[in-house]
Order: C-alpha cells, then sequence, then structure tokens
C-alpha cells in the first residue's frame, strides 16, 4: 500500500456538533454529509455527528441517501436538491425527506407516495439556484396538502449569510412574508429553516425551527475567522511519508520542466501523493508548503500527478518520515483556509477534493 492517507477525527467531527447544538439551541441541527461527507467520509461523519447532537442528516442525491440508510442509519435525512420524477419511487424506498420545487416531481412523488408523507417545500429568496418562486412554492405547499401528504418544512437557502447581514435580513423578510401568506390561506408547516453553517453561527434570526450546518461540522468557517467565538476544530489531516532521498547540488532542477533551480545544495526528498489525489498542481507555482518534523518545507519543483518532491536544505529527514500535507503535526498548521488563499478558491472545494486513491482513516 502507498504511504498515502487522509485522516479524519471523528471526536473533532462530534465536537464540532455539540458546539453547535449548544449554539443555536433551541434549534435542532441538521448535518450536511452530501459529497461523501465533504471529502470526510459521509456514514462515519454521519454517526459522528448524530452522536454530537445532530438530529437530522441531509444530502444532496437519492444515491446518498440510500448508501445512509444502507449502512443502517435511520434519522431523518432531508435530500436537498429535488431529484428527477423518475426517482420518486427510490426516495419513498429509502424513506428519504424530499424537498419539491416542480409540480412535475411532486405528481410523480404522490403517484407513489404512502398518505402523510413527509415534504419540504423550498422557496427561492435569493440563491436562485434551485427553489420556486413564491407563486409556485404558494401553488406546491396547497398541493402537498390537498394530495395528501405532510409539509413538514417549508425553507430556502441563503446566498451571503457569511458576508451580506443586509441581503439575509431581507431573505428571511420574504420567507416571513411567504409563511404569512401561507397562515392566511390555514397552511402551517411543522418546521421553517433557513440557516446554512453561515446564518447558524453568524445570523441568530435564521436559526428558526432548524439550521442546517456542512462546512461547520468539520471544523471549517464559511469564511477565514468568520465566527471565532465558536471553537471549531478541522477534522481532517492529509498525510504521506517520505519515500526516497537525493542529495543535489546547487543549480539541480527537480521534477518535470525543470521551473525550479536549487539555491544551494540541499537534500530533496519525494512524497509519494500528488495531483491525481487532489494535491493540487499549482501549489508549486503559489508557494505550497509541507510539514515534517513540525516544520514547513517549500516544494522542489512541479507537482506530479503521483508524487512531489520537498527542498530540505540541510535538515535531518530519514525514509519513512511524516509529512503533513494538510492539519497539524507539532505545533504547526497547514490549514483548508491556506490552501484556498493560494489556489484563489474556497475550502469547501479543499477537502472535497482529495480522491478515493487517497485511504480514509478514522481516528477519535
Amino acid at each position: 500500500m502507498r504511504p498515502a492517507w487522509v485522516e479524519i477525527d471523528l471526536g473533532a467531527i462530534r465536537h464540532n456538533v455539540a458546539a453547535i447544538v449548544s449554539a443555536v439551541d433551541p434549534s435542532l441541527v441538521c448535518a450536511v454529509v452530501k459529497a461523501d461527507g465533504y471529502g470526510h467520509g459521509d456514514v462515519p461523519s454521519a454517526e459522528a455527528a448524530l452522536d454530537g447532537g445532530a438530529s437530522w442528516l441531509a444530502v444532496a442525491l437519492v444515491s446518498e441517501g440510500a448508501g445512509l440508510r444502507e449502512a443502517g442509519i435511520d434519522a431523518p435525512i432531508l435530500l436537498l436538491s429535488e431529484p428527477p420524477p423518475a426517482d420518486a419511487a427510490e426516495a419513498v424506498r429509502w424513506n428519504l425527506t424530499s424537498t419539491v420545487y416542480h409540480p412535475d416531481f411532486l405528481d410523480a412523488l404522490t403517484a407513489v407516495a404512502p398518505d402523510g408523507l413527509p415534504v419540504h417545500v423550498k422557496f427561492d429568496t435569493g440563491m436562485h439556484r434551485v427553489g420556486a418562486d413564491e407563486e409556485t412554492a404558494f401553488a406546491l405547499a396547497r398541493d402537498v396538502v390537498g394530495a395528501g401528504l405532510r409539509l413538514e418544512g417549508v425553507w430556502t437557502h441563503l446566498a451571503v449569510s457569511e458576508e451580506d447581514a443586509d441581503f439575509t435580513t431581507g431573505q428571511l423578510d420574504l420567507l416571513d412574508g411567504f409563511l404569512e401568506r401561507l397562515a392566511v390561506a390555514g397552511i402551517e408547516p411543522a418546521m421553517v429553516h433557513a440557516a446554512n453553517t453561515g446564518g447558524a453561527l453568524g445570523h441568530p434570526a435564521s436559526r428558526l425551527d432548524m439550521v442546517r450546518t456542512g462546512i461547520g461540522i468539520y471544523g471549517l468557517r464559511p469564511g477565514p475567522g468568520f465566527a471565532p467565538e465558536i471553537d471549531l476544530r478541522p477534522a481532517m489531516r492529509v498525510v504521506s511519508q517520505v519515500s526516497h532521498l537525493r542529495r543535489l547540488p546547487a543549480g539541480s532542477r527537480p521534477s518535470y520542466g525543470r521551473r525550479r533551480a536549487l539555491a544551494a545544495e540541499a537534500t530533496v526528498a519525494t512524497v509519494p501523493i500528488g495531483y491525481a489525489d487532489g494535491f493540487n498542481r499549482r501549489l508549486g507555482e503559489t508557494g505550497g508548503e509541507v510539514l515534517v518534523r513540525g516544520r514547513r518545507y517549500p516544494l522542489a519543483g512541479t507537482v506530479t500527478m503521483d508524487q512531489i518532491v520537498l527542498d530540505m536544505g540541510d535538515d535531518p529527514v530519514e525514509v519513512g518520515d511524516e509529512v503533513v500535507l494538510l492539519g497539524h503535526q507539532g505545533d504547526e498548521e497547514i490549514s483548508a483556509d491556506e490552501w484556498a488563499r493560494r489556489l484563489e478558491t474556497i475550502n469547501y472545494e479543499i477537502t472535497c477534493g482529495f480522491g478515493p486513491r487517497l485511504p480514509r482513516r478514522y481516528v477519535q
């Protein structure tokens, strides 16, 4: 086996969920474990989140929800995206709570659903990705009740909860107006939810009956330094080991393209992990570093598909030494936010980017 893996601290996930549960009480917490738990592993992350106090889980796809059910998880699971009408029967089969924002999907669901099946209607208040406009959402809510299903929830998604308080307040005002319209028509959903992690941690008015937290349960924040009063602990470390060493003279140019000359004679260490695993090739161009023996070291050349090379200078190093690409080692840390800055992206993309060639190892 190649010595490269992703290490996930399930104790950190439990801690993070418990911290969020405490912060948003009495609102329920729905832990979002779509996309294989943002790269952390969906089933272990879901189990840890439930142990930490989450009441619900959320996924994007019917197949993701089915995988959780096959693993024996019986907590409520919300489908954040409306499935194609052809998948309505599978959503019912796996006891998944469907989100509805198109009449054709509601028709398909009604045709296969038992009486009283819970449904959540998604009202678009400004995200403009998926969801129904007010007229369509009102008609869907009315039709859910008329079809003998149960309007368990009405929800929306906040577009800039970590950036723009005024726009977020405007979205909540639209949701309030919609709920008042439903109430006049005698329609009252059992729960209303709007907050993502940004809303849950930074916009208390958005917490309502339940918050849907994704990035926060994995110990990351929706923006650098956001809501520092909440103690979140990153759950992911990406780890490998030194596999090969060479002593090279000044001026040597390791790796493809021979992009960079060694400024002085140095030990160059090879590490068996590369861009096929999620160690982005641009890190070789933007100052990416790794940790060895608790110290930072730069890349000595271009990131390749399966390997990277490090400039160790004159420092001691041996084959088998632990190399941390993401996470803590000793008193040093390389964070997902640091990678995101170097790559001009967001920390969500970083953790989701580590591929299946890296086995997940779970620790407490």
